[in-house]
């Protein structure tokens, strides 16, 4: 790729969280037996009309305010062709007058993106072919299922801003927390819910003209989303360097062969012969509507992370974590906070991270306990007791490894720290009667001390596991290091 630069534009079809669908009472729900989530309308049956769903309405407007858009009146359109998973042989869409327009994306490295659009439209069936590759040319026969024709969409439509694979993966991952946070759509790629067209083209450095653009459809996750845009720039450089030209199509991203393939020549606005739906009207939403709809938004990812770092901040620590990111290695130790921060926003854990930095708790036991122990969710843990358990352990009066079966309960069951250690028979040694039983040990193993002091360093192993089993397991393993270390001198 040396001499060349990649131009992507991303187009990110998201579900909406509506209880129906967009024109039709039929329930929005994954998955359930083929065809039982149906209607006339969604079958696109003759004399049926749609009725807008306002929710849905109401979630693209949520959409539009937290990507910076300018709200605006909009319509539908009918967007005309032919294919086996549109019972109408249109789609109903928005065109010419999208309901939401010119925002932006900041992404976590700083880097703003355009957003040219953000509008509504029905989402399709969904066509299954059955035999050879799962490809239609390969297929004996194909299946449709319309349960999710119908279901609400918002196309987010970006500027071609993005320069590579990993700043499309981080502009498509911060998207999708974003429309988590705000409640729009479940953002579950594995369940078809969100899903990526990637609008990719090269020119070489310097020039300001754009290449020839092909589009790879329906990308279902992250990872495959950078193969896809690696191999697809690599592709068209190859046939330029070679002489050849790059045709604008439609390509798909096969998982198995790790390339795209062609699927159809690209379609142009002409083609899909756009004219307004005669069955709906305009969409004008009142300002007081979208003004209490804003008000109404939660702290963005954007924000929280910043809430978080200034509370690591405030608290003068750095990030002490054991979580290691093979894809930067040699990241400082700002890096490596950010990247931590990132991740417990991610999970939505960062309420609870917050809470307990805020309450006095050490940064690096919050973070290292909810980086590694709390990846499957917080259950019934609060806050309260989560910052109880920290002091606990960074006190000494409980182990590392006893904290974190503790911390496990409070997950399951709830309750505070205090109950649930006394409960385990978890009480940390106190200092006094440790070092007696050290010095005890010392004692009645004096060939085995000398030799740890000369240097044997295999040999604190062998006390700290005599010491651990004296105290039944209560004793803290660092202490007990650290206790043997001062006498080593």
């Amino acid at each position: 790729m040396k001499g060349w630069e990649v131009v992507l534009g991303l187009e990110v079809h998201a579900e909406l969280l509506t209880q129906t669908k967009l024109f039709s009472s039929s329930p929005n729900q994954f998955g359930g037996k083929p065809n039982t989530k149906i209607d006339p309308v969604s079958l696109g049956l003759p004399g049926t009309l749609p009725v807008l769903n306002k929710h849905a309405v109401e979630l693209a407007i949520r959409v539009g305010l937290a990507l910076n858009c300018q709200v605006q009146p909009s319509t539908f359109a009918r967007k005309n062709y032919f294919y086996p998973d549109m019972p109408k042989n249109y789609q109903i869409s928005q065109y010419e007058d999208p309901i939401n327009i010119a925002g932006h994306l900041e992404l976590p490295s700083g880097r703003r993106i355009g957003i040219v659009r953000a509008h509504l439209e029905e989402d399709t069936g969904k066509s299954s072919h059955v035999g050879g590759g799962g490809r239609i040319h390969e297929a004996g026969y194909s299946l449709i299922d319309y349960n999710r024709a119908g279901v609400p969409l918002i196309e987010i439509v970006s500027a071609p801003d993005l320069r590579n694979s990993e700043e499309a993966k981080e502009y498509v991952s911060e998207l999708r927390a974003i429309l988590v946070a705000i409640g729009a759509s479940d953002g579950k790629m594995e369940e078809g819910s969100l899903r990526v067209d990637a609008n990719i083209s090269v020119r070489r450095l310097g020039d300001e003209q754009l290449g020839v653009r092909c589009e790879v459809k329906n990308v279902n996750s992250l990872r495959s989303l950078g193969r896809a845009i690696d191999y697809e720039a690599q592709r068209q450089v190859e046939l330029l360097e070679a002489g050849e030209a790059v045709t604008q199509e439609t390509r798909h991203w096969n998982e198995d062969d790790h390339s795209t393939h062609s699927l159809r020549s690209k379609e142009g606005e002409t083609d899909y012969r756009y004219f307004l739906e005669p069955d709906l009207l305009p969409v004008v939403p009142d300002r007081d509507w979208v003004e209490a709809i804003c008000t109404s938004l939660p702290a963005l990812p954007a924000e929280r992370r910043r809430r978080l770092q200034q509370a690591c901040d405030a608290a003068g620590t750095s990030a002490g974590t054991t979580i290691a990111y093979p894809e930067a290695p040699n990241a400082s130790a700002a890096e490596a906070l950010l990247a931590d921060i990132a991740t417990i926003v991610s999970r939505s854990q960062d309420g609870l991270a917050l809470a307990a930095i805020q309450q006095g708790a050490d940064q690096a036991l919050v973070f290292k306990h909810v980086l590694n122990n709390l990846a499957e969710g917080t259950g019934q843990l609060t806050a309260d007791a989560f910052t109880e358990l920290l002091a606990a352990e960074a006190g000494g009066d409980i182990s590392a490894s006893h904290a974190k079966a503790v911390l496990a309960d409070l997950v399951k069951s709830g309750g505070t720290a205090t109950a649930a250690i006394q409960a385990k028979g978890l009480e940390a040694v106190d200092q006094g009667e440790l070092g007696a039983l050290i010095d005890e040990l010392i004692a009645q193993n004096s060939d085995e001390w000398q030799r740890f002091c000369d240097g044997e360093q295999k040999l604190q192993g062998f006390f700290v596991g005599q010491i651990m089993k004296a105290t039944k397991g209560q004793a803290d393993g660092q202490a007990v290091a650290k206790l043997l270390a001062e006498r080593k001198g």
